[in-house]
């Protein structure tokens, strides 16, 4: 039993395997921030129905929607530097961080483009007549009425998104980037050992989940505390 698991070797390992949080933080981040923009940006693209634009929009949301992210990884890690190299730019030496978040952000502005667009169109347009016959304009409307209800609306879905990000950073090490995950396999590979490794691993994962689970909670409790206050402002 001490060879298959060690509490001295869980002890051992753990400070290595913290030391790749920040990368596993960093991907999260950076694919949050571009998925909302790219995702808004779609979303808006969507409810336009501008033709053009909501055909190349659709069709990169279904291929990001509907293939595995590691295969997406893939696209990306080796056909990226290939394109690139058309306009001359030499790809091959750029960090392999770079892939990940260019990936992630891709794959998450697809599915949170249509979480994006299905919240604002569930807001009742009552509501936004309501707030035009008390002197407010488009964009007042929009920003003071709509989009803190859409946000409340999108939150559950935004929630299982994220966590579904912060999950898939571990394929992360299947194109050679250092994570927690890429760390455990190195430690692996020195060591022979992976269970402890792993179960550290996936006590982190846990802890960021409650984490992230706490601060979207906060968030939404926020978000009808400031819509009440609106409501009962008469917006």
């Amino acid at each position: 039993m001490n060879d298959f698991f060690s509490w001295a070797r869980l002890a051992e390992e753990l400070p290595l395997i913290l030391m790749r949080l920040p990368v596993t933080l960093s991907i999260v981040f950076v694919a949050t921030t571009g998925g909302l923009i790219l995702g808004t940006i779609a979303a808006v693209i969507r409810l336009a129905k501008a033709p053009a634009l909501y055909q190349i929009t659709s069709t990169g949301i279904s291929f990001f929607r509907g293939t595995p992210i590691i295969v997406q990884l893939f696209v990306v890690y080796f056909g990226l530097p290939v394109l690139l190299k058309v306009f001359g730019v030499n790809a091959n030496r750029w960090p392999k961080l770079f892939f990940v978040c260019i990936t992630y952000s891709l794959n998450m502005s697809a599915f949170l483009s249509e979480i994006i667009r299905s919240a604002i169109s569930s807001v009742d347009a009552g509501q936004r007549e309501a707030a035009y016959s008390v002197g407010l304009t488009s964009s007042q409307a929009f920003f003071r009425v709509v989009a803190p209800q859409a946000v409340l609306i999108a939150l559950p879905s935004f929630s299982v998104s994220l966590l579904a990000l912060l999950q898939n950073t571990s394929l992360g090490f299947t194109i050679g980037l250092i994570d927690m995950v890429g760390q455990v396999r190195a430690i692996a590979i020195r060591t022979h050992h992976v269970f402890e490794g792993y179960i550290a691993a996936a006590a982190i994962f846990v802890l960021l989940s409650i984490l992230f689970n706490f601060l979207l909670s906060l968030l939404e409790k926020k978000l009808k505390s400031k819509i009440f206050k609106e409501e009962r402002r008469g917006i």
